[in-house]
Formats: C-alpha cells, sequence, structure tokens
C-alpha cells in the first residue's frame, strides 16, 4: 500500500486507486475463497479416511493421509502467504567402530548432586576424613518450555493539558499474531530443517499442554513466508552476482490438489561458494522450485548469471552454455564421471574400470594440498601435474573404447567422460573452478533427507515456500551459523527493517553477532 505521502492531490487519480485496490482485493478474496473450499474438502476426505482407519491398517492408507494433512498445510499456508501480501487480515559391510566418547560441552550448564556416606567407619566406627573425589558426569535431557511475555504499556496523562502518553507497542513478526520470534523460528525450523510437518509438531505442543492448530501453524508459515520474501529476493541477487555459480537440482514428489496422486516437481540450487579457491567473499546457496524439469527454467533462474557455470551432464543447462547474449562456460564435474566407472567395477569387477578410477584418483590427490589456496596456484599446479594425468587419461579412453561392446555399461561410461572432455578439463586452466560439483550436492542433502520423511510437497506453492526457507537455512550453515538461532534474529527484526536495507539481514551479515557471546547477548 503507498504511503500518506505517496499520494495523489487529485480527486481522479485518488478514484483510481480506489477502484485499482478494491479490484486487487476483491481478487484476492475470490482466490482465497477457492482456497478454503479445497480446504473443507480435503479436511472432509481426510476424516473419512481416518474413520477408515479405525476399521483396517495400511501402510498405503497411512500414506494417503499424509498427503492429504500436507496437501491442507500447504494450502493453508498460501492462503496465508497471499493475504499477507496483499495486506489482508486472514550398504555397509564393515563392523561399525566404537564411538569415541568425548568430553561433554563446557557452555552447557553444570548441576551438582552430591551424594555423601554416614559420618563413621562402618568397619571400626572412627570418624571419617575427606580423601579425594570421583565426577562422573551425565549428560541430562531438560525438554524444551514455552512461556507467555506479557507486554505491559502503562498510560500517563499530563496534569497541566491532559495528553496522554504510552510507550508504542513492540511490533511482532505477525500482525496481531500470538508467535514470539523464537517459536516462529522454531516452527520454521522444524518444518523445514528437521522435516517436522505441521500437523505432528501440533501434536508434540499438545504434549506440553499447548494447543495450537495444525491450521494455526499453516498460517505463521505463509505469513513468514511472506515476510521473508524480500530478504530471499536479496540472497538471490547476492548468489547470481558471482563469477562463479555451481547447479544442480533433485526430484520433489508434489501432490496434485484434488486428485490424490502425484506429479514430479524439481528443486534446483545454485551455490557460491569460492572458498576452495581462496575467496574472502561469503558463501550462499539459493534454491529454486518449478513444476517440472524443463530446460526453460534454469535459462530463467541465470537469465542475469555471467561467467562459470559447473554442473552435471543435464541437458536442460545447455540453453545456458549457447544462448546469444554472454553464454556461459561449461564446467563439468569429474565425480559423476568417477561414478559412473566405480558402478561398473561394483557390478562387474572390471579391471579397466578400475584403471580408470584409480587414474581419476590421481586428480583428486592432486587437488588436496592445493585446496583454499589463490587461483594462480592452484591453476599452475593443475597445468604441471594434472595436465600430463590428464592427457594419458584421454589416450587411454580413446585406446580402450574400440576395444570393449559399444552397448556395454563401460563402453557408456567412457563415451561420457570424452562428450565432455573439454567442460572436464576447463578447471586445469582455471584456479576459481573446482574440480567437481560436490559442493551443489551437498547442498541438496537436506531436501534429498527431507524427503525420506515427508515424501512430497503438498502443492506447487509449497514447493516454493520450501526453495524459499531451505535458501535462508543452507546459507546460514554455509555461514556457520545455528539456522534457528538466525531465523530469531531475522523475526525480531524484519517486519520494522527497511526494506531498501534488507541485505543487513543477510546470515554473514549477522554472523559477528551471533557467534560473539558477548554481542549475542547483547542483541
Amino acid at each position: 500500500m503507498p504511503k500518506l505521502r505517496d499520494l495523489p492531490d487529485d480527486v481522479e487519480s485518488l478514484k483510481r486507486l480506489v477502484i485499482a485496490a478494491r479490484s486487487e482485493a476483491e481478487a484476492v478474496r475470490t482466490a482465497l475463497l477457492a482456497e478454503q473450499l479445497t480446504v473443507e474438502k480435503l479436511r472432509f476426505e481426510l476424516a473419512r479416511l481416518k474413520r477408515m482407519k479405525f476399521g483396517r491398517s495400511s501402510e498405503q492408507l497411512e500414506a494417503q493421509i499424509a498427503q492429504l494433512e500436507l496437501s491442507i498445510e500447504d494450502l493453508e499456508s498460501s492462503a496465508a502467504q497471499r493475504a499477507e501480501t496483499a495486506g489482508m487480515t486472514v550398504p555397509a559391510t564393515q563392523q561399525p567402530q566404537r564411538p569415541i566418547r568425548r568430553a561433554l560441552p563446557g557452555h552447557l550448564p553444570r548441576e551438582t548432586v552430591m551424594h555423601t556416606t554416614a559420618c563413621r567407619c562402618p568397619d571400626c566406627g572412627g570418624e571419617l576424613r575427606p580423601a579425594g573425589e570421583d565426577i562422573a558426569e551425565v549428560l541430562e535431557y531438560v525438554p524444551a518450555r514455552f512461556k507467555v511475555i506479557r507486554h505491559v504499556r502503562p498510560k500517563f496523562s499530563c496534569a497541566s493539558c491532559d495528553t496522554l502518553q504510552q510507550a508504542s507497542a513492540p511490533s511482532r513478526p505477525i500482525a496481531r499474531g500470538l508467535a514470539g520470534p523464537a517459536l516462529l523460528a522454531h516452527v520454521f525450523v522444524s518444518k523445514y530443517a528437521d522435516h517436522l510437518p505441521l500437523y505432528r509438531q501440533s501434536a508434540i505442543y499438545a504434549r506440553d499442554g499447548v494447543e495450537l492448530e495444525r491450521s494455526t501453524l499453516a498460517d505463521w508459515v505463509g505469513q513468514g513466508t511472506a515476510l521473508l520474501r524480500p530478504l530471499v529476493e536479496s540472497l538471490a541477487r547476492y548468489v547470481r552476482s558471482a563469477a562463479k555459480l555451481h547447479a544442480d537440482d533433485t526430484p520433489v514428489p508434489v501432490l496434485c490438489p484434488g486428485r490424490g496422486t502425484t506429479k514430479q516437481g524439481r528443486l534446483w540450487t545454485y551455490v557460491r561458494d569460492d572458498r576452495a579457491a581462496g575467496g574472502q567473499e561469503p558463501a550462499a546457496v539459493w534454491f529454486a522450485y518449478s513444476p517440472d524439469r524443463k530446460g526453460v527454467h534454469p535459462r530463467e533462474h541465470l537469465m542475469t548469471f555471467r561467467g562459470v557455470l559447473q554442473a552435471d551432464g543435464f541437458a536442460g543447462f545447455n540453453g545456458l552454455y549457447d544462448r546469444a547474449a554472454q553464454p556461459l562456460l561449461e564446467a563439468a564435474c569429474w565425480a559423476h564421471v568417477r561414478r559412473k566407472f566405480f558402478d561398473v567395477h561394483q557390478a562387474t569387477h572390471s579391471p579397466l574400470a578400475l584403471e580408470a578410477i584409480t587414474m581419476i584418483g590421481e586428480l583428486y590427490g592432486i587437488e588436496e594440498p592445493i585446496r583454499g589456496q589463490p587461483p594462480a596456484l592452484r591453476q599452475a599446479t593443475r597445468q604441471a601435474r594434472a595436465g600430463p594425468v590428464l592427457e594419458e587419461l584421454h589416450r587411454w579412453l580413446h585406446a580402450t573404447l574400440p576395444q570393449i561392446p559399444k552397448k556395454s555399461e563401460l563402453a557408456g561410461a567412457i563415451r561420457y567422460a570424452l562428450s565432455r572432455w573439454r567442460a572436464l578439463t576447463r578447471y586445469r586452466d582455471d584456479g576459481r573452478i573446482e574440480i567437481d560439483n560436490n559442493i551443489a550436492e551437498r547442498a541438496l542433502r537436506a531436501v534429498a533427507l527431507g524427503r525420506k520423511n515427508w515424501l512430497f510437497a503438498g502443492s506447487d506453492a509449497g514447493g516454493e515456500r520450501a526453495a524459499a526457507i531451505y535458501s535462508l537455512l543452507g546459507s546460514a550453515k554455509l555461514n556457520g551459523l545455528d539456522p534457528e538461532h538466525y531465523l530469531r534474529y531475522v523475526f525480531e527484526r524484519i517486519a520494522e527493517h527497511p526494506v531498501n536495507r534488507i541485505d543487513e539481514l543477510l546470515p554473514w551479515h549477522v554472523a559477528r553477532t551471533l557467534t560473539d557471546p558477548a554481542l549475542r547477548a547483547a542483541a
């Protein structure tokens, strides 16, 4: 909504603004009504399935119930997010190693329990005197607890003019909402980092005597995501301003509302991280969601990006390397190449596959001592040491391919390497580039772990919401921050923070405050 000082003075312009605002509000109300009807339909179906559950036990039925729970969560969060945006209310074979017992963290509070004996010796009755002591520490858990913070604002009246004075009301992350910043951060981290759906969180909170309906939590997630949107957009701009990015994607099953089936959505990750090349700029990751895996999506995501893109051999990235305006430089991934030969060796024990794995291992051995060194040093070392190994491997691939069946898996692995040879060897002559794309693959691990727990997203809007929050949580971890502490810090400030200075809340700008005990206590 425009501020009062920005409004026009003439009546006709004001009328047009009012008409436009009414039209926008009506469109939002219509969309909210449609989503409410869908939620009611899903709730009816959920109640029916729960009644059926008492009659028979079925894993398939359990999964269907979980799907509906998540679908309702996503629809409710979407409605809250839309209303907030519009300004409306609404396999291992080895024996496991014995774990090493480490000292308990020194920062944890200690509680001492004294275990004393009788004052007299039980054998002779003599007086006992101190002779030392044994101390054993046991790690205990104190359950998390809720508390209510009462904000009291006394009113004062002037004895001379009867004017009332009162302190301004403190801002809240969600206007008129009951959730404080710490609780809101906990709900987000539990859902997106610990992979606890909202209906499970609701049950956990109920055990503490706090009744928070799933719909209430969904409303918080929707409004909180809308509040964080400018920060995520700032993060995306920072990532895309790099000279080199790592990219990857992973499938995310997405529920089709009203059909009870799933489709295949995608989460794309773009990582800016030059620390292995001696870079001093902060590392960050940006996730983006799309309903399918078409190449148009990475082209849209990286429309403004210029530089080196390190990714796997997915053909959807090709449009970035051959685009007419400032095409990106392609850097391929040796981990993908090695994995193909490794799979062949695991299945067939092929000595040829082992030979390829050994030579690739030599390339990785060269990387270890130069990790974190400046690009110029890395380039010189690679050209001197990795160059001859790459030439030998290239000759070996060409010589081996005609000697093996064309349709064999080993031939496929060789052709994969040869078809990407230029992109695979680009790292040799550019010290900024990594030997592989493992940086992006590590960023996707959180998604893979979550997928095992929640199985799917409830809707496309839920996928977009997950991408936004994964971006903030992943970037916080890359900068050594506890994700929950970081989100709490952001929620405490973002509602009143100037949007033109939103980048001040990015993880690396608050890292010192959150990691320095003295500054953290002051904050």
